[in-house]
């Protein structure tokens, strides 16, 4: 694991510009279900390791992906191997636009609870109270966050159809760029 080591003022400016980008967005109601991935679209389950059809590797970098986009079968279990190399906190979460939109109003009030610093995530912050019992665990199967220098696995089924991307949620990230299509291909190809 690398150690990253940055003086207050840019972790101050980098929250600040984060806060602000996700502020000139504008915040979206969250929608049902766990820490805003619903699942109202088919977008599959979690998968099980002794499954996996095979395994992609995905760099996160700060603010994008690589690879950009990624092509599944429908069915495919897919082993996402994820780095972060950036020197920012970054998420790899699989939803449709509607649900990382309800996501990032989540992710902005991690922000704003000292959850999500720019460089590290207060594990011991996830656990309080966000409002109305709810925790900020962030454990949905379906996306992991990431600290600079740390790697996560996501495993997952997809389903038949649904407009799926992959994106990084942390205020101000998506809105820079940080989110890929789920490209759905036939299943013999």
């Amino acid at each position: 694991m690398s150690t990253v080591t940055r003086s207050a003022g840019p972790r101050a400016r980098a929250l600040a510009l984060a806060l602000s980008l996700a502020a000139a967005g504008g915040a979206a109601p969250a929608l049902a279900g766990p820490a805003g991935h619903g699942a109202a679209a088919d977008i599959g389950k979690p998968g099980d390791a002794a499954s996996v059809d095979r395994t992609i590797e995905i760099v996160m970098g700060d603010n994008y992906y690589e690879p950009e986009t990624v092509a599944v079968a429908p069915g495919e279990t897919v082993r996402f191997a994820i780095r972060n190399e950036g020197v920012f906190v970054h998420e790899f979460a699989i939803g449709t636009p509607m649900m990382h939109k309800g996501h990032r109003a989540e992710m902005t009030m991690m922000m704003e609870h000292g959850v999500l610093e720019p460089d590290r995530i207060n594990r011991e912050r996830m656990k309080m109270d966000m409002g109305g019992g709810r925790t900020m665990e962030h454990s949905s199967p379906n996306s992991v966050l990431v600290e600079p220098g740390d790697a996560a696995e996501v495993i997952w089924t997809f389903g038949a159809a649904a407009d799926l991307e992959f994106a990084c949620n942390v205020p101000g990230h998506y809105e820079s760029g940080m989110v890929g299509p789920v490209l759905l291909r036939p299943a013999d190809s």
